[in-house]
C-alpha cells in the first residue's frame, strides 16, 4: 500500500467524518471503498438476464400476471 495526500473541501471531509462516525469506520476505510466501488467497478460476473421469447407483456404491465388465473 502507498500513502498519498488528497485535498478535500471542508463540507466534503466534514461529511466522511460524519458516516465515519455513525458506521464505526475510519475515513481511510471509507476513501478505500468509494474507490472500489467507484473507479474500480467490478465487472459482472455473468448475464444478469438472459430472455429468448417474444414479451409479452410492457414492464408497466408487471402484476398484470397475477390478475390470470
Amino acid at each position: 500500500m502507498e500513502k498519498i495526500q488528497v485535498y478535500l473541501r471542508k463540507e466534503e471531509l466534514d461529511a466522511l467524518r460524519e458516516i465515519a462516525a455513525r458506521s464505526g469506520r475510519n475515513v481511510a476505510e471509507l476513501a478505500h471503498e468509494a474507490i472500489r466501488k467507484v473507479v474500480l467497478k467490478p465487472q459482472a460476473a455473468g448475464p444478469v438476464a438472459v430472455w429468448g421469447g417474444k414479451p409479452r407483456r410492457m414492464s408497466i404491465e408487471h402484476d398484470s400476471v397475477h390478475d390470470e388465473p
